[in-house]
């Protein structure tokens, strides 16, 4: 029965996406322009600080993602043209990325599908761009990084792999006698000159990060036993001798890790500890342990940001680190003995590197390379000196906004600053009421901010439809403190709700939306808040859920990283129930009234199926207006260019028929 519900929701799906294509054009400039922007999904600078490496995502002649990617190497002063770094030949594509620079700033090492294998390392001299393959394996590739004496390179290794690493890819559903599959992540060493590859890290546990010591002879790796997916809640920082060996636990936090960073001297390791709900996603405070374990030593106690990334001055007296603040982003630095704290850089721009990471430091401390994106300019590549960063590329230079201005938003709830953003209608008029979406970022271990709205934007695009859009930070969030980012846990549903309505309030206090037209959306952390929302108050008209939760007590159970829910409700839920069913949906699904879309996919693992069709059968039973799609071969993270298409449409459509 459950297999024959599942084919026919996506049978469903298919005829309904037809459906609502026939029923809404195409929004025109806003989706092309969601589609259109050309994406970094990584910058590097080089050692030496003169060059900078990039990868860029490349679209179909449709304008669509094509999965493929290309390596891009320019100068940090501009003026000189970049040359294309591949494996491939000059008119050849295919997905390259993951860049790592060698010491003297001459190599660059890079993961490469050109070979029909599949991924595979490749060295490529910067000067000439020749690259040359160093492996020839089965599996999964990814994080170079260069030994101090540039002879060899480690990557992160799972062999024989049948999907890509990380809880957002669409989970490989099993048949037959279930088992817990596991599949582990080594540390691999592969010699630049031979190629020889050596998996040194032992074969029962999942490397999730490393970092060289500085003599070369160790790394510091977060690794744990068992499933990856799951087990990165309980990840400890270890060493291991890069011969190989057995690993030995230098610190097992109270709380998730992330980025451990070897000190120039090699006498101690610092990393970003604290409250996470998702992998790559980091946030927390900066803490120093010695290298040959140790009491781990807060060094940013108090600190109302939360740093996401760090790395050593070159001198080791202080650490150099990214933090979410207050909406926005900055670089600043904390000194290792005094603990004092200098802004470097602030901006409400969003700046990424790779994988949650904000920034690419030189050897010289000083010099560095971003991304860099807000509401009103895409994302472009930039580099130098911290605080004078110039534009390197200008690869979207002919795209503008489809939507209005965004604006930073603050608000007092129960004694607590608050912050969000708010996205003005295309063409606001202020003379016109309007209606308004509330969109809530997936995590709840997240923080909006002002980035170029792309292809996964379903919420934020429709500013771009006539609509106020409001994004906020409710406790639980990134970007003021620890505290702030722990308030929450044992409370979903309560705290951080109230935070969102009285955040409500102020927008009706400063612009001109209609109170009887508004609306709620969100995707994972998201889209509980929005199945919490419609059963806890009747002041929205419409409502849609993507990857929500609506039984926090059955969810225990059916999801793939059950890992992270102890950290946030303090028990697992077969020793207290209670709380779990406190917080959720399904406890009050008798009050809802709203109109309510329902949307996942298919093979989620981190909000499964079974969540959404639980509310959704409710909602039809009770009489209340719904529908329900699921996304066939489908993670948490939507990945097929006609399912985000059908996604942003699908929604507007949603809204446009409820809220207009």
């Amino acid at each position: 029965m459950i297999k024959f519900i599942r084919a026919f929701l996506i049978t469903i799906l298919g005829a309904s996406c037809a459906l609502a294509q026939s029923k809404t054009s195409p929004s025109g400039d806003l989706v092309r322009t969601l589609f259109a922007a050309k994406r970094f999904d990584q910058a590097a600078i080089a050692p030496n600080g003169q060059k900078v490496a990039w990868v860029e995502s490349l679209t179909d002649k449709g304008g669509m993602p094509s999965g493929k990617s290309a390596i891009y190497v320019g100068e940090v002063k501009p003026g000189a043209l970049p040359r294309r770094i591949s494996a491939a030949s000059a008119t050849a594509f295919y997905a390259e990325g993951s860049v790592a620079w060698s010491p003297d700033s001459r190599g660059l090492a890079f993961i490469s599908t050109t070979d029909k294998s599949g991924p595979q390392l490749y060295v490529a001299d910067v000067a000439t761009g020749a690259a040359r393959k160093l492996t020839k394996v089965k599996g999964f590739l990814s994080h170079p990084g260069w030994s101090p004496d540039g002879k060899t390179v480690a990557v992160l290794f799972i062999e024989n792999a049948d999907r890509a690493a990380g809880p957002l890819a669409a989970e490989t559903v099993q048949t037959g006698v279930i088992k817990d599959t596991v599949t582990e992540q080594r540390l691999t060493l592969v010699d630049v000159t031979t190629g020889k590859l050596r998996q040194i890290s032992p074969a029962d546990m999942y490397v999730y990060e490393f970092d060289w010591s500085p003599d070369g002879r160790r790394f510091v790796v977060t690794a744990a036993h068992g499933n990856g997916d799951n087990n990165w809640y309980i990840a400890q920082i270890y060493t291991l001798d890069a011969g190989g060996g057995p690993m030995t636990s230098i610190h097992r936090p109270p709380l998730q890790i992330a980025n451990p960073a070897w000190s120039p001297d090699g006498k101690s390791i610092a990393f970003i500890g604290g409250l996470m709900s998702d992998e790559g996603a980091i946030g927390g405070d900066i803490f120093l342990i010695p290298s040959t374990g140790g009491e781990a030593r807060n060094l940013t106690p108090e600190i109302q940001a939360s740093p996401s990334w760090l790395a050593w001055s070159h001198d080791g007296r202080k650490v150099v680190f990214a933090e979410s603040i207050d909406g926005g982003i900055g670089l600043a630095t904390v000194d290792a003995g005094s603990l004092e704290i200098k802004t470097l850089w602030r901006t409400e721009d969003h700046i990424t590197v790779d994988e949650g990471a904000s920034v690419s430091l030189a050897a010289d401390g000083v010099t560095a390379a971003a991304i860099r994106e807000s509401f009103n300019h895409p994302p472009e590549v930039w580099a130098g000196p911290i605080g004078g960063f110039q534009q390197i590329t200008a690869r979207n230079a002919g795209l503008k906004p489809q939507w209005g201005e965004g604006r930073s938003l603050h608000w007092e709830n129960e004694g607590v600053h608050l912050q969000g953003w708010l996205l003005y209608p295309r063409e606001f008029d202020p003379a016109k009421k309007y209606p308004m979406v509330v969109q809530v970022h997936g995590g709840p271990s997240s923080m909006a901010n002002s980035s170029w709205p792309g292809p996964h934007s379903f919420g934020v695009a429709l500013a771009g439809a006539g609509y106020f859009v409001f994004m906020p930070n409710p406790r639980g969030s990134y970007g003021a403190g620890e505290a702030f980012t722990r308030a929450n846990v044992k409370d979903f549903g309560y705290g951080d709700w109230r935070d969102i309505l009285t955040g409500v309030d102020q927008v009706l206090k400063e612009v001109p939306v209609d109170e009887h037209r508004l609306g709620l959306t969100g995707w994972s952390y998201g889209g509980y808040i929005t199945m919490w929302g419609v059963t806890q108050s009747s002041r929205f008209a419409a409502a849609a859920a993507g990857a929500g939760l609506a039984n926090l007590q059955s969810y225990y159970g059916e999801n793939q990283i059950d890992q992270w829910m102890i950290p946030f409700f303090g028990a697992s839920v077969y020793d207290d129930p209670a709380v779990y069913a406190k917080s959720s949906p399904i406890t009050f699904i008798k009050n809802v009234k709203t109109p309510t879309l329902v949307l996942v996919g298919d093979s989620d693992g981190e909000c499964p199926t079974p969540q959404s069709y639980e509310f959704w059968h409710a909602l039809k039973k009770l009489g209340v207006e719904t529908e329900f799609v699921v996304y066939a071969h489908e993670g948490h993270r939507l990945a097929d260019p006609e399912h985000l298409r059908d996604r942003i449409e699908r929604v507007r459509h949603w809204f446009d028929s409820h809220l207009k």
